[in-house]
């Protein structure tokens, strides 16, 4: 679905829950599918939704880290495709605005949804855009507890994701094991991701710790497997695709860098003990 008439779609009767979309002009403006094989099917996806709400029904935010690594096992895209806005355009309007309603709504009706790019826009906004993207760029080759530990802190889905650090796997992996050890609040997480990210690009990380080029044959034979692959467990957390784990030596190495820069970093409402250096001034 095309993102002008998602913006048609969303008029401000129906941000404010007063109103349902209107099929009428879905049937009018959503495009041809891509193809009709079983990665497509929205069956898998509304069967997963409704089981994450069944799950998690006063307590939508938790759901995050339950549904980020079965979205992306269940969604299996190259991030060309996940690229495409209108692919959750679609979800977000035409599948699952319920969905929507459920994690962002607000107000006496709890159906108001204060931005319409939670139905339609940027990919680290939109309501399951972001989830997908958090499993792909924290998960640690198929192994997708990283994913779920990042989307477990809204800190981190909402500021860290979107910084160009997190583009590089072993920063990635790093932040969250500084999460596990020493940033362990809000205010933690975020003062570590602001120093962390000032630190240098991903150049200067790649330089520090390299990386490994995914193996794009492994992803392909994953998303291919979509035809045969069985149902995705909901007790059991899924597996991705084998495309290569982040090289260890490297996270480790900007582990303890990120360590060192988080020793100094200003976190608000924090006091410094007594005999600590000021944020960003040298003890020699």
């Amino acid at each position: 679905m095309a993102d002008s008439a998602a913006a048609r779609a969303l008029t401000p009767r129906v941000l404010k829950g007063y109103e349902n979309l209107s099929f009428a002009l879905f049937e009018e403006t959503v495009d041809e599918p891509l193809d009709d094989g079983v990665r497509w099917a929205v069956a898998p996806l509304r069967e997963l939704f409704d089981e994450a709400m069944r799950r998690f029904p006063e307590t939508p935010t938790a759901g995050d880290a339950w549904l980020a690594p079965r979205l992306h096992r269940t969604l299996r895209l190259t991030r060309a495709e996940a690229a495409d806005t209108g692919i959750w355009n679609f979800l977000g309007l035409c599948v699952a605005p319920d969905v929507v309603r459920w994690r962002w709504g607000r107000g006496e009706s709890g159906r108001e949804v204060g931005q319409a790019a939670r139905f339609s826009g940027r990919w680290d906004v939109q309501c399951f855009s972001r989830l997908w993207w958090a499993a792909e760029l924290f998960r640690d080759g198929r192994n997708y507890a990283p994913a779920e530990l990042a989307c477990g802190n809204q800190d981190i889905l909402n500021t860290v994701m979107r910084l160009e650090m997190i583009q590089h796997r072993p920063a990635a992996q790093a932040f969250l094991r500084l999460h596990g050890k020493t940033a362990r609040t809000g205010r933690d997480v975020n003062a570590a991701a602001s120093v962390a990210n000032a630190a240098g690009a991903t150049l200067v990380y790649e330089a520090l710790a390299p990386d490994e080029l995914s193996d794009a044959e492994a992803l392909r034979e994953w998303i291919l497997d979509a035809e045969d692959a069985p149902t995705v467990q909901y007790d059991t957390l899924p597996q991705g695709p084998n495309d290569g784990s982040v090289p260890h030596a490297s996270a480790e190495t900007l582990t303890a860098w990120f360590e060192e820069l988080f020793k100094n970093a200003p976190v608000r409402g924090k006091t410094r003990e007594a005999g600590d250096a000021p944020a960003g001034e040298g003890t020699g």
